[in-house]
């Protein structure tokens, strides 16, 4: 369906605005309601359950296997794992390796315990304010381009239906379907199906107006943390799951976002190269690059685009 309706933009010039938001909104919600977003929840639910289950039986297992191999005396604590005080012996062998193999089942379970609860209260917040982790990224940015540019509006999420029981119940139904059929979703009143995407295409309008021009005056390899690059450039590398790219010097980049030592943007292809190569992003040390003329002559904005903070 997307790449149908990309097809269908390029061929209908007058629509293709909205054709392409209709393909980046169908895009966006595929990952929000999915038909097993509710087993998964129940299978978070139900594993920790089960792990504190097995946890307790290993932990009575222990005790009262050692209860029956300990000895005290003045000051000692003797514990014998070659047979048990009682009469009958147990009719499970409960040796050295047993104990082993027991401990280490209970750490499983307790990590699993952990692992998987975290993992169900982060399910369920995102559940009861119906907002996945790329959308609650879509409406920070567009608070912060509202207050940058002191715009007379206000973003509201169209999702987020203003109650916790209501979102709640998009997920959870009776059927165990969640409501929508991937295309039309629940929306909060005083918005549309695109409210969404029309703000991502105003930040991808302001993203290039914001962009900066660099020129790229020293070569770096592409590593994750560079040596040669200083110790607070190595040391604050960017944590995230976006790549390094290589740089050449006198390559020119148009940077889009930063950290102190660190700027991410897009690599300026000549004609030769951009055949068969789509993009080439990533991260850069700051150090390895300089603001062109042209840029830092035109850092400010046109007059009345842009008011005072």
């Amino acid at each position: 369906m997307p790449c149908l309706l990309v097809l269908a933009s390029s061929l209908w010039g007058g629509n293709r605005k909205i054709l392409r938001i209709a393909c980046t909104f169908n895009t966006v919600k595929s990952a929000k309601h999915t038909r097993h977003h509710g087993h998964i929840i129940a299978e978070s639910v139900t594993a920790p359950l089960g792990c504190i289950h097995a946890a307790f039986i290993f932990v009575m297992t222990m005790y009262t296997q050692l209860y029956n191999r300990l000895s005290f005396g003045w000051n000692t604590v003797k514990i014998d794992m070659s047979a048990a005080r009682r009469d009958p012996l147990p009719i499970i062998p409960f040796g050295l390796a047993a104990f082993a193999a027991t401990l280490f089942a209970l750490g499983l379970a307790l990590g699993t315990t952990i692992a998987v609860g975290m993992l169900f209260f982060i399910q369920m917040k995102i559940i009861l304010r119906n907002k996945t982790s790329i959308e609650s990224w879509i409406e920070e940015k567009a608070k912060d381009r509202i207050q940058y540019y002191q715009l007379d509006e206000v973003f509201v999420f169209p999702y987020d239906m203003g109650s916790r029981w209501k979102n709640f119940k998009q997920v959870f139904t009776w059927s165990g379907v969640p409501k929508g059929d991937g295309l039309d979703w629940p929306i909060r009143e005083g918005c549309h199906q695109y409210s969404l995407t029309i703000e991502q295409l105003k930040q991808k309008a302001d993203k290039r107006v914001r962009s900066v021009q660099y020129k790229v005056i020293e070569d770096y390899s592409g590593t994750c943390c560079p040596l040669n690059r200083g110790i607070k450039t190595f040391f604050t590398s960017p944590c995230t799951e976006e790549p390094r790219i290589r740089l050449q010097k006198g390559e020119f980049i148009l940077a889009t976002r930063g950290l102190r030592y660190w700027l991410y943007g897009d690599k300026i292809l000549d004609d030769s190269i951009k055949e068969g190569v789509s993009r080439i992003r990533g991260w850069f040390p700051r150090n390895c690059v300089e603001k062109c003329p042209c840029d830092a002559e035109t850092d400010q904005a046109p007059e009345g685009e842009k008011k005072n903070r």
